[in-house]
């Protein structure tokens, strides 16, 4: 962190510590909101859910090759494959926001079509795993599950409308092979390598596997019963997997992967569970913004909540994950679930600073057409949803 940077974190504080009216009752309990919120997160979340999700992210960033999935962008891939490999590249790249776009901008002037390139553009960031377990888990698995198979369909979508829409263009652009570096040889079958991500998975499934309500039992109460003898039972066959098909070198490079997404993380996170729980409080408790502003705007599911969500989520920069606590809050405080999947939807691969970059890169009638697609589909998506689950 560079210095003028640390220099404005204290003069933060500080002017917090100073000028905030703590007598206040309001800030009071908004304050209290916040650290309520975090050791909520804390308890809940943080060694059952989001713990198991960073040594995934690590094990995807160190174990699967950014070069077997960027070689189907250029101009001799198969249309199938190609969108199909971009749709779902964010589970597999585990890139944030900021990463994707000089991956982006690198297959493109390389020679990618424009389809296929939006297509990542758009599917690196939306389909983060760390981001969907976590919503899964913090807003709810249909919430959740909604993100995860819109931002694969809304990826598939955008990249057919911006290829058609742009397929003059795109047939006058020098096309050219993308440069990939080499690939080096794990000594590891892709069956191995499965069964190593399954058993992860598993551990991350069993460990945060939420109480069942009041009344239920059957199935999913027994495995509540029997949850941790069975992730204790999962924890045992991966290390027997490490000690078998992975060599100490490779073992340092995934705990520093992992190390590296939690500590670019965790700090975004917690700053952003503080300022949610201080302006929004938990669901059920207010604090500083009154529940009938965020009714007024984005309650219910109708055509200008939504369209509102979509928006803001297209403009407003989300650090990674940061968006689920916001979310949170803005849920218990009265916002629709339409408004809160079109704001999922639109936030993650849209902000204003990405679109200043993104319009440098394929130009600004390019990234205007690609910014009114996702927030149209965000929109829609959010009314389609809302009229569901609301």
């Amino acid at each position: 962190m560079k210095e003028r940077y640390k220099l404005l974190i204290i003069a933060g504080v500080f002017a917090a510590a100073y000028w905030v009216p703590w007598d206040s009752g309001l800030i009071r309990q908004s304050g209290l909101e916040a650290f309520l919120m975090l050791r909520e997160y804390a308890r809940e979340h943080v060694l059952t859910c989001l713990v198991p999700a960073f040594f995934i992210a690590g094990a995807i960033g160190v174990f699967v090759s950014q070069a077997a999935v960027l070689r189907y962008f250029g101009a001799g891939a198969g249309k199938i494959l190609s969108y199909s490999v971009a749709s779902v590249s964010g589970s597999v790249l585990a890139v944030c926001s900021c990463t994707v776009l000089p991956l982006f901008a690198g297959i493109y002037t390389r020679g990618a079509g424009i389809g296929p390139a939006t297509a990542f553009l758009y599917s690196g960031p939306a389909i983060n795993v760390l981001a969907i377990v976590l919503t899964a888990r913090i807003l709810g698995w249909q919430l959740g599950l909604a993100r995860a198979v819109g931002a694969v369909l809304f990826a598939i979508i955008t990249g057919l409308l911006m290829a058609f829409i742009f397929r003059k263009d795109d047939a006058r652009r020098a096309t050219g092979q993308i440069y990939l570096p080499e690939e080096e040889a794990s000594g590891r079958g892709l069956g191995q390598e499965a069964l190593f991500m399954l058993v992860m998975v598993l551990i991350l499934v069993f460990a945060a596997f939420a109480k069942p309500a009041d009344g239920d039992g059957g199935l999913w109460g027994a495995l509540y019963q029997a949850k941790w003898y069975i992730t204790a039972l999962l924890l045992a066959v991966l290390g027997l997997l490490l000690w078998r098909w992975f060599k100490a070198e490779e073992l340092r490079e995934w705990v520093d992967s992992t190390w590296g997404f939690m500590k670019q993380i965790f700090p975004l996170l917690g700053a952003g569970v503080l300022a949610a729980g201080f302006l929004l409080g938990r669901p059920g408790h207010p604090a500083l913004i009154p529940q009938a502003w965020v009714e007024a705007s984005l309650g219910g599911n109708g055509l200008g909540a939504n369209l509102f969500a979509a928006v803001a989520g297209a403009l407003m920069y989300f650090a990674t994950l940061t968006e689920i606590p916001i979310l949170q809050g803005l849920l218990g405080a009265g916002m629709g679930q339409g408004p809160a999947l079109a704001l999922l939807l639109a936030g993650p691969a849209l902000s204003l600073p990405n679109l200043l970059v993104i319009g440098g890169v394929m130009g600004w009638k390019k990234t205007l057409t690609f910014a009114a697609i996702i927030v149209a589909m965000s929109t829609v998506a959010g009314l389609i949803y809302g009229s569901l689950f609301s």
